[in-house]
């Protein structure tokens, strides 16, 4: 059992040194998830990540996870409940945090109620009537709060019956199974005021919000300024009081389009970087791909050639990066160990969420930043390194280099 107090809450955005892993994919939930992780977590834990990002450890209507039912059922298409609390035991035991992903926007119905649709939850824990979906997803609760998750039960949020449940599942998550980080999907579905008091309720030590929407394009082109679209990501975050980071979708959009030799997006026209992590780095969770992005949905990947520079960028800027499963353990040994040698230059130089950056080069075929005075990166195909004798090589490979001091 896990104490509730909030003493750590808060503590790891202040000390900003978090390293998050994705350690999953759109299709682990075919190969026995749960003991394939067991065996890897003393790699994760070495290579330095704090939190693991599990995927929906509930019971679901759908195999990935994502269409959940029974919350209480712990016994899913990734292994058993037994596998599951191994895995977490595992994962304690190595210091690495496991985040739960909160699936809490809608929720499949048992049972057909009001119009004929399933929106009733009979027979399971957590026993809701059509109150608690929202009027505009078939039931007889309040318009959603957020944007609909077509097609399915729009849970309401609203309800203060919904919320007490939803709350007491969190917390039970939390002290009873052992999760201790949480991710909220399609955070866009539902009021960040009620994220906020989930996390005030239930006191996860870390939380990140999906709150995704389309960065701002003329035609198909990307705009230079994607001020409109962190400030969306920005008002979220505010609106949880602070409590949670969110992916940063606006550096990823960004960074994607400039390693293809438009590297001068890198730097907005107040000379920061141009996503939520030139405004808010501590909350921002910085990242290059993810189960929807990239795996095989491949709904707005990162371009493959391109996947050094990327973590090149992420784990030497500020923000809180996270490193996707597929890249880490699936693009071979040499990309695994790139990525590891990145993240111990990170800790070893001290580079924080907040850590200060300068901007020296943003020209099509080059960017160069000098990060907390004791980190400096290239990516690109321009020529450049730092002046002084004060810096070493400290790594570097195809279109990138770090140095430090």
């Amino acid at each position: 059992m896990q104490d509730l107090d909030g003493s750590n809450q808060g503590a790891v955005l202040q000390n900003g040194r978090e390293i998050l892993f994705q350690a999953f994919n759109w299709e682990s939930h075919k190969h026995d998830w749960w003991r394939s992780l067991e065996r890897k977590v003393p790699d994760i834990a070495k290579s330095g990540f704090t939190s693991a990002w599990l995927p929906p450890a509930t019971h679901s209507f759908s195999p990935e996870g994502y269409l959940p039912q029974d919350l209480y059922s712990l016994n899913s298409s990734y292994g058993s409940e037994h596998l599951l609390k191994a895995l977490l035991h595992k994962m304690k035991q190595h210091n690495v945090r496991p985040m739960a992903d909160i699936v809490i926007n809608h929720r499949i119905g048992t049972t057909q109620g009001h119009g004929g649709k399933y929106n009733r939850y009979d027979g399971v824990p957590l026993s809701w009537d059509e109150r608690a979906v929202t009027c505009c997803t078939g039931g007889l609760g309040n318009q959603s709060t957020g944007d609909n998750f077509h097609g399915v039960p729009n849970i309401d949020h609203s309800q203060p019956f919904v919320r007490k449940d939803i709350i007491q599942w969190l917390r039970w998550l939390r002290t009873s199974v052992g999760f201790q980080d949480f991710r909220f999907d399609f955070a866009r579905g539902y009021a960040p005021k009620y994220v906020k008091e989930y996390i005030q309720e239930s006191k996860p030590i870390f939380s990140v919000g999906e709150y995704w929407d389309s960065c701002n394009y003329n035609g198909c082109r990307l705009d230079y300024n994607q001020d409109s679209h962190r400030q969306r990501i920005i008002n979220w975050i505010d609106n949880t009081g602070g409590l949670s980071t969110a992916f940063d979708f606006t550096t990823k959009g960004i960074l994607q389009e400039a390693v293809r030799g438009e590297l001068w997006r890198l730097r907005d026209p107040q000379g920061k970087p141009p996503g939520v992590m030139g405004w808010w780095s501590s909350r921002a969770v910085t990242f290059i791909d993810n189960h929807d992005t990239g795996s095989t949905q491949a709904h707005w990947p990162f371009p493959s050639g391109h996947i050094m520079e990327g973590y090149a960028y992420i784990l030497t800027h500020p923000g809180i990066p996270s490193v996707f499963y597929d890249h880490f353990y699936d693009w071979g040994e040499p990309i695994h160990d790139q990525i590891v040698k990145l993240m111990n230059i990170r800790k070893n130089q001290g580079i924080r969420s907040r850590s200060s950056i300068r901007i020296v080069e943003a020209q099509p075929n080059l960017y160069s930043a000098i990060i907390g005075e004791k980190v400096c990166m290239k990516i690109g195909d321009g020529t450049w390194c730092p002046t002084g004798r004060e810096w070493t090589l400290a790594t570097s490979g195809h279109r990138y280099a770090v140095w430090q001091k």
